[in-house]
This record gives C-alpha cells, sequence and structure tokens, in this order.
C-alpha cells in the first residue's frame, strides 16, 4: 500500500489548466500557496479540459491537497453517470499536481516521496509507425541504436484493431524477421498487436515472435476481449502485456486474476493519476506480475512513468520511450528527456523535476476553477 505522510499544504483552492487541442497541462494551488504541475492524457485535450473544469474540479476545490484514494474515489462516484475515459484523463490532471505539490513541499522528488531514489532507467525505443516498411524499419532502428544505445525496441505488427489482417498482405512478418536480422541477437524485441487479433490469429503471430526470441507480445486481441487475451496467453511462451486503455480498477481486477497477461501497463494519465496507477501496480505485485507503464510520447506521462517505475517492487526491465518526433512534447517542459548509452534519466529536484516552459503556456488556451 501507498505509504506517503503528507505535508500540510492546505486545501485545494485553485485549480488552472492550459490545453492545446493535444495536450492539457494542470496547475492546483493550495491555500498555503503551495502550487503543483500535472498533466492530463494527451490528444483531444481540450475536451478534456471542459471536463476537468466542469466535472472534476467541483469534487476537489476544499479538499486536502494530498493525493489519495479517497479523493479519487470521490472525484469517480460523483460523475457516477459518465463512467469511463474522459473523467479518469482530467482527474489525472489534478492527481499528477498534487503529487509534485507534495514533493516540492517537502523538497523531495515523487520517487523519494514513495522510498526509492533518482536513477537512470533503460528505455526502449518504441515505435508508433505501421506506414513504414519493414526494411525502413530496421534500419531505422539500427540507426537509433547507434546514436542512442538502445538495448530494446518496440515495432507494430498487424493492424489496429485489424480483425486478423495485416497494414499490408505479408507485412508483419517481414517485420518481425527484418528487425531482428538488423539488431541481432542481443537486443531485446517487442511487438504491440493494438488489439488486431482474435484468439486464434494471436496464437500464430506469437509464434512467430517466439520463432525470432520477442520478449513480449502488447495488446494482441482488442482490450475488451480479455477471454481472447487470455487463451492467446495460455498458448504462447512469450510475454503477453496489456491494460493500457483500462481506466476501471474493477476491470483491472478482472485481467490479472482472469490470467489475461503476464505484464501490466497501466496509463497514469489515461487511469486518473499516479495514485491509481500505483494501486495497479500493488495488484500486479500481490499476483506476481510485472508492471511496465504505457507512455507511448515524450510528454509529461514519461516522466510519470520514470518515477512510477523506480518506485514500486514489481518493476519490469526499462520504460516506453517514444522513438517519433513529437514537437508538441519537446516544447512543455525542460530538461528534454534524451535516451543516452540506452538510458534516460529521471529529472532532478523536489516533484517531477522539471520546469514548465512559460512560452507554451502563453500560447495554450487557460481556464480557471477557484473556490469562492
Amino acid at each position: 500500500m501507498i505509504n506517503l505522510t503528507p505535508a500540510d499544504a492546505g486545501k485545494i483552492r485553485r485549480i488552472q489548466s492550459f490545453s492545446t487541442e493535444t495536450v492539457c497541462l494542470v496547475r492546483v494551488q493550495s491555500e498555503s500557496g503551495s502550487e503543483g504541475w500535472g498533466q492530463t492524457a494527451p490528444y483531444h485535450a481540450d475536451i478534456t479540459a471542459q471536463v476537468l473544469h466542469r466535472q472534476v474540479a467541483p469534487q476537489v476545490l476544499g479538499a486536502e491537497a494530498f493525493p489519495s484514494r479517497a479523493l479519487s474515489d470521490q472525484v469517480l462516484e460523483a460523475t457516477y453517470k459518465f463512467p469511463g475515459s474522459y473523467v479518469c484523463r482530467a482527474l489525472a490532471g489534478v492527481d499528477t499536481a498534487l503529487w509534485d505539490l507534495q514533493g516540492k513541499l517537502q523538497g523531495k522528488s515523487v520517487c523519494e516521496l514513495l522510498g526509492a531514489k533518482p536513477a537512470p532507467v533503460r528505455a526502449y525505443g518504441s515505435s508508433m509507425r505501421r506506414d513504414i516498411t519493414p526494411r525502413d524499419e530496421a534500419e531505422r532502428l539500427k540507426r537509433l541504436q547507434g546514436e542512442h544505445g538502445y538495448t530494446a525496441f518496440k515495432v507494430r505488427v498487424g493492424k489496429c484493431n485489424g480483425h486478423d489482417t495485416d497494414e499490408w498482405p505479408g507485412r508483419t512478418t517481414e517485420l518481425i524477421q527484418a528487425v531482428r536480422s538488423a539488431l541481432g541477437p542481443d537486443v531485446t524485441l517487442l511487438a504491440d498487436g493494438n488489439g488486431c487479433y482474435s484468439a486464434r490469429g494471436a496464437l500464430e503471430v506469437g509464434k512467430l515472435l517466439e520463432a525470432q526470441g520477442f520478449y513480449w507480445f502488447e495488446e494482441p486481441c482488442p482490450y475488451w476481449e480479455l477471454e481472447w487475451t487470455a487463451q492467446a496467453r495460455a498458448g504462447l511462451e512469450i510475454n503477453v502485456a496489456g491494460g493500457e486503455q483500462d481506466c476501471d480498477l474493477k476491470q483491472w481486477q478482472r485481467i490479472i486474476t482472469g490470467g489475461a497477461v503476464d505484464i501490466v501497463q497501466p496509463d497514469v494519465c489515461y487511469l486518473g493519476g499516479l495514485t491509481r496507477s500505483l494501486t495497479v501496480a500493488e495488484m500486479a505485485r500481490d499476483a506476481r506480475l510485472a508492471c511496465v507503464p504505457h507512455s507511448a510520447n515524450r510528454s509529461l506521462v514519461t516522466v510519470f512513468s520514470l518515477h512510477l517505475l523506480r518506485a514500486i517492487e514489481n518493476s519490469g526491465p526499462f520504460v516506453e520511450f517514444s522513438i517519433e518526433p513529437d514537437p508538441w512534447s519537446d516544447e512543455l517542459f525542460a530538461p528534454k528527456l534524451e535516451v543516452q548509452q540506452g538510458l534516460v534519466d529521471i529529472p532532478e529536484g523536489p516533484g517531477w523535476g522539471v520546469r514548465i516552459n512559460q512560452d507554451w503556456l502563453e500560447r495554450a488556451e487557460y481556464r480557471v476553477s477557484e473556490r469562492p
């Protein structure tokens, strides 16, 4: 369980959002004048900002400025007629800002609040592309290996929610072989199906991945088809990973107790914040499963994931690090996250350890909710 002694910051008095269509940063301020920065889930973030102020802010203004399951549960119970993604995405902005606030108030990084020490984390280079040929993908990964020292990469197989069809005929088989041939036997390789396959299709592709020594097969089946994923896992030796889309803790219980995955992948921003992600990590630990958070872009979600990985007992062997150009995320904060010799540093300093870019804030759409 989370064992964190809060510093008294008083009650939450103001919630500010700075949003674009892509990303929304959140600043929470307390009665004592303390403040922290967080982020909602990226993409359609301008809509999430509306949900934040309309449905989340009224539930948390006046609450103690401390992240807790009780506070998260209060928000979700109050918005029970609107279960699911958008409320959790908005809640993540407040929860992550409260962790930053507490870290700054206590002069500790978030992972130190949780009893760990900041240290470099191994990164796997995460490809987001299916429009690239197997040959070009293999060459790209080989180049990045030389430039940044990556020792692990993830590629995309099949077609997103593709009903057992490939992005184009033969791509997946050729890709699996091409990247292994280019990168050699010592590089850890992962594959992401993005829900492409039926249980039968996942077994067929999983066997191809096993033959090339891949480490995991991520989201082989549509995430709502837990039984398909469990069937695929039962028939494969390769690790099955999943859970990034799931934001209901009861569904997480079913995923874990139902034997659907070997490795859980909570997304801090999709799930509703660090507090609820720690709960999933603890559930997985109790079931002897590893946890590797989903962090498919270089916004603050990767910073959150770095702190989470350092703090939990059942952390997986690396953090997801997007290899795609993300100008929208690179200008959000400093220091910029970079992979060197296959490792990425946790930003130094209290809270999340980052400084928000004032120029970006001035260009974003501003909204505020506060106590009278």
